[in-house]
């Protein structure tokens, strides 16, 4: 049992994507009084079981549960009262879900059995394709994943358009010889299902820890003023990046106070146009001109408001700020300062002893003047 724990728990495609933290496994067992599991499939499919027979689970066990037809085989994401609250926060509620049972730890022969079905996936899906290609439908298989006990497989398939798969299913049974079942997901629950790193460096969110997709658009780039490039804004899944959601709030609640940018600012020697904003640090840049950067100037928020107000009294302001901030001018290199002198080799020696050596070497240094009539 114990080398089923150790191969299973090397499995990387199944046991890796979003991963739970149990920060109650501190707590002793007496208050785990909850007998919901949750259980971790291929990649992002999770569910729920209950254990019925009452076993000791831990996370990372591999068990046999409940499935239909057959039993299926998972890996335990968390136990006990860690696993109500996931329930609650994926907005599950205890009373109407309708749980299945954990029947027992996986045996070798379950184990067996699960590798066999494993290594069937990967062909399966590419022939999938093949077929669904002769077939003609407006369809993309994405991922394949077997039941535990090898008599079901699920096809997850992306579509554009509401897509008549009766055929395909016929075809595919008669090829595996399983049963089949077709299930849709979006754009962003196959980029999760995949996995991936994104352009930031790290694994991709939608297949470490979001479980909820919202639907993200153009509007918070806007807020954002982050430039419209389709492809800068385009995640892994040809969708808009869900990150553009995270710092959305606070960017809204920063220029609550901010003034229109289509509103122009008069003064008595021109019309300034916005240009851009930066939204933290309150500043605008306005332009002369309402399509080129023209004489680009640097105003704060509160001095654009005020020239509105003053505008709006039909009164024009003599210059928009004291100074004006040219588009290009000089940037000051920045040196490298060497502050705290870690660079240094020798900033642990003690400065009196190197002063001394370095007297006594200068003094080595210094050669006797010859005295020719000692030497007679």
């Amino acid at each position: 049992m114990e080398d089923v724990q150790s191969k299973c728990s090397s499995c990387s495609d199944r046991c890796g994507k979003l991963d739970v933290f149990d920060w109650l496994s501190d707590l002793p067992e007496s208050c785990n009084v909850s007998d919901i599991v949750e259980i971790q499939f291929k990649n992002t499919r999770k569910s729920y079981f209950k254990n019925s027979n009452n076993l000791r689970l831990k996370k990372g066990d591999v068990v046999a549960v409940e499935a239909s037809p057959g039993h299926d085989i998972g890996t335990v994401s968390c136990v006990g009262e860690i696993a109500v609250l996931q329930m609650k926060k994926n907005r599950l509620s205890i009373r109407d879900f309708e749980f299945k049972r954990v029947y027992r730890h996986a045996k070798p022969v379950d184990y067996e059995k699960w590798e066999e079905a494993k290594s069937l996936e990967h062909q399966t899906m590419i022939e999938s394709r093949k077929m669904s290609a002769d077939l003609n439908l407006n369809m993309k298989i994405g991922d394949v994943e077997y039941q535990g006990d090898r008599t079901k497989a699920i096809f997850y398939y992306i579509a554009d358009e509401r897509v008549d798969f009766r055929q395909l299913i016929k075809v595919l049974a008669d090829r595996f010889k399983v049963r089949i079942e077709m299930r849709q997901i979006g754009a962003r629950q196959e980029a999760g299902r995949i996995g991936g790193i994104g352009p930031c460096g790290r694994e991709l969110c939608c297949s470490s820890w979001i479980t909820n997709f919202v639907s993200v658009t153009t509007n918070a780039a806007r807020y954002q003023e982050i430039s419209l490039n389709p492809q800068k804004l385009a995640g892994q899944c040809g969708k808009l990046k869900c990150c553009l959601n995270f710092e959305l709030d606070a960017y809204i609640d920063a220029q609550r106070d901010f003034p229109r940018t289509e509103i122009a600012l008069e003064t008595q020697d021109n019309t300034f146009y916005h240009f851009k904003t930066d939204i933290f640090k309150r500043k605008m840049w306005y332009s002369t001109d309402k399509h080129i950067p023209a004489n680009i100037t640097e105003v704060s928020v509160d001095r654009v408001k005020e020239v509105i107000r003053i505008n709006r009294r039909g009164k024009k302001v003599p210059q928009l700020v004291d100074e004006k901030i040219a588009t290009k001018r000089d940037l000051k290199s920045l040196d490298y300062q060497n502050v705290v002198g870690e660079d240094s080799i020798s900033r642990f020696d003690d400065p009196k002893k190197s002063s001394s050596n370095n007297r006594n070497k200068r003094k080595r240094r210094r050669k006797p003047p010859r005295n020719d009539k000692n030497k007679k």
